[in-house]
């Protein structure tokens, strides 16, 4: 009987210990787990960029080095499985302080940015020059000299349009997405310009001077048939836009200004005519000429 008893006891003992043990490593799997995805001690809110290029390694190393949060390694197998290995959304992103692993990997695999974009305009006929100064004034990070010097920066084939960049927006970012944008743009075109018969470096070169010589819509086809006719009977451009027309009988080598649409759609279709001059009041109205003797008469009337 007293065996017996005893045996009871050491079962009863034996339970309770691997009940213990039981709840003491489920304590010390929710510390854990609780430890992995709290945030680091002196947490603070911090604003990081990521780039377009950028992996999953190095996002969660910049995590881990500006103190976001403490295991990249929980991070990445929680990106892997909210994002399903999409590509991340770059930009800035704001971390509030104390926010755990969990949040920031949703925050990021939602494209939640929590920073609002900077909206910057590049108007029709702007320079390469124009565009770096705008850029340079609305983005801090964005240097004029990195954006000229970057072989990306060729003038003509920057489109003009309205973006939103982020604070922290890098200056490679700011070309691959006006880059992008005017390729987008020719594309649609790309069936026109083919059977334009012209080089598409000749169509931005003319757009790019319809910018500086048409005043809109109403003319830009017009003018550019003009111009273009000019060039086939070997007479100079002789546009004010460009000072080298005067000499040459033929298209500037580079263009003068970055084009928008409907100077590039206008040199693509010029539209025929009689005239062979033109000229702009001070009202910015366009008068046509035949000939230069009509082409002096508007002279006289509208610019003196």
């Amino acid at each position: 009987m007293d065996s017996l008893n005893n045996e009871i006891k050491n079962r009863k003992s034996f339970k309770s210990y691997w009940i213990l043990d039981i709840i003491l490593i489920i304590g010390v799997f929710f510390i854990f787990i609780h430890y992995i995805l709290s945030a680091p001690i002196g947490n603070r809110d911090r604003t990081i960029h990521i780039s377009s290029n950028d992996s999953l390694i190095k996002i969660s190393q910049d995590l881990k080095n500006n103190n976001i949060i403490k295991s990249p390694y929980i991070f990445k197998t929680l990106m892997y499985v909210l994002s399903k290995d999409r590509k991340v959304k770059y930009g800035d992103y704001l971390f509030k302080a104390n926010s755990s692993v969990l949040s920031i990997s949703l925050q990021i695999a939602k494209g939640r940015h929590d920073v609002s974009p900077i909206k910057v305009t590049l108007r029709e006929g702007m320079t390469n020059d124009d565009m770096s100064k705008l850029i340079a004034d609305k983005l801090p990070i964005t240097r004029m000299d990195a954006f000229l010097s970057d072989p990306r920066c060729k003038q003509g084939y920057l489109f003009p349009d309205t973006y939103f960049f982020y604070p922290l927006t890098t200056t490679t970012e700011v070309l691959e997405e006006i880059t992008a944008n005017f390729k987008k743009k020719i594309l649609v075109l790309d069936n026109d310009i083919n059977s334009s018969g012209r080089k598409l470096s000749d169509i931005i070169v003319m757009a790019s001077i319809l910018e500086k010589e048409a005043s809109g819509k109403s003319d830009s086809a017009i003018i550019s048939g003009i111009l273009w006719k000019r060039i086939k009977i070997g007479m100079p451009l002789q546009v004010d836009a460009s000072p080298s027309t005067y000499k040459n009988a033929n298209l500037p080598v580079d263009p003068i200004s970055n084009p928008g649409i409907l100077s590039i759609n206008s040199a693509i279709h010029p539209e025929d005519s009689p005239y062979l001059y033109y000229l702009h009041d001070k009202n910015g109205v366009v008068h046509y000429a035949t000939n230069y003797s009509q082409h002096k008469i508007n002279i006289a009337r509208y610019l003196k």
